[in-house]
């Protein structure tokens, strides 16, 4: 019997696998077999840790077209910056779907935050005007990172400012970014500088919203990936009460995510306000931007699908280019 070998992928094997454009393309690959119910994606378990501000998600997903089986395993501790640590850390694993055999074994928060930003993109492509050329980012973090990224590869940004607590972290990841993405990033002055935005994104863990709702233009895309949970809400009740609301699937929005959750048990909105979700739009049986002047919102909890052909495409390529370290069992 042969030895069964499992490859372990690190940080910089997963970025240097899936290339921002490429992921986008894979999300919109993904996202429309999700919505058609063709992905069997089970609601992910929560495991709070209290004591330590912190939880674990545990996130399983098949793909029987694919022949796709995975797991992912997230921790987030909300105080690590404290501690000089990631918030997100991550591990994926992939297995063979037909006798269930180890395939990959890969660093996860990089994964994670590439699959995020990638959602955000193809949501963008889709509701962004296509003149936007100024983004605003509120955190300065992995998944604020991945968040410009993606909007600047499917619209010709000239601009972006950012929003943060931390001035210093902020005014490094401002340079940090303007350096590799070859467009103007600074740190933002005053929330009128939310005004000039044509894309927002917001990727903080915020308990209040992060942003007044009339310092938007109008016709503004809003990419929200913060909030993770019914007690957290980035973007104001107002601004979700006028947006036309994309989310990434439904029922996970409305179990966990605090800026549909909130305006719902304050008799704000409805379930129905929810317009449709990202794999509708993308296949065409829902509208995306239907005028100029139109707000329209991205909500994204994040689904196990995302990571699961994500990190398809990221073993394909690694075995392409001989990424990673093969490990016997």
């Amino acid at each position: 019997m042969a030895v069964p070998k499992i490859r372990f992928l690190s940080r910089a094997d997963v970025r240097q696998a899936l290339p921002m454009g490429e992921a986008i393309a894979v999300m919109k690959e993904a996202f429309p077999l999700l919505s058609a119910g063709k992905a069997v994606i089970p609601q992910r378990l929560h495991l709070g840790i209290p004591e330590q501000n912190a939880g674990v998600l545990v996130m399983p997903s098949y793909l029987p077209s694919q022949a796709q089986l995975g797991l992912k395993i997230v921790t987030i501790f909300r105080d690590n910056a404290a501690r000089q640590l990631p918030l997100i850390q991550a591990l994926v694993m992939l297995m063979d779907a037909s006798d269930g055999r180890p395939l990959a074994l890969m660093e996860g928060s990089s994964l994670t935050a590439l699959r995020t930003g990638a959602a955000s993109g193809a949501a963008t492509d889709l509701l962004a005007r296509k003149d936007s050329a100024v983004a605003a980012i509120f955190g300065s973090g992995a998944q604020a990172e991945t968040q410009l990224k993606a909007v600047s590869t499917v619209r010709p940004l000239r601009r972006a400012y950012v929003f943060g607590r931390d001035r210093e972290k902020t005014a490094a990841f401002a340079r940090r970014m303007e350096a590799q993405l070859g467009l103007e990033v600074l740190p933002a002055a005053h929330a009128e500088n939310l005004a000039e935005a044509d894309i927002v994104c917001t990727a903080t863990t915020s308990s209040t919203p992060v942003f007044a709702d009339h310092h938007l233009k109008p016709g503004v895309h809003i990419n929200g990936v913060g909030s993770y949970r019914p007690d957290l809400q980035e973007v104001p009740a107002e601004t979700v009460l006028r947006a036309k609301v994309v989310v990434d699937e439904r029922a996970s929005c409305w179990e966990e995510a605090g800026d549909l959750i909130v305006p719902l048990q304050n008799g704000q909105i409805t379930r129905d306000h929810v317009h449709a979700e990202l794999g509708e739009v993308i296949g065409g049986k829902k509208s995306g931007r239907t005028a100029d002047d139109e707000i329209t919102f991205f909500k994204s909890v994040g689904n196990a699908i995302q990571d699961l052909t994500a990190a398809g495409r990221i073993l394909h390529a690694a075995e392409a280019q001989g990424l990673g370290v093969e490990l016997e069992l």
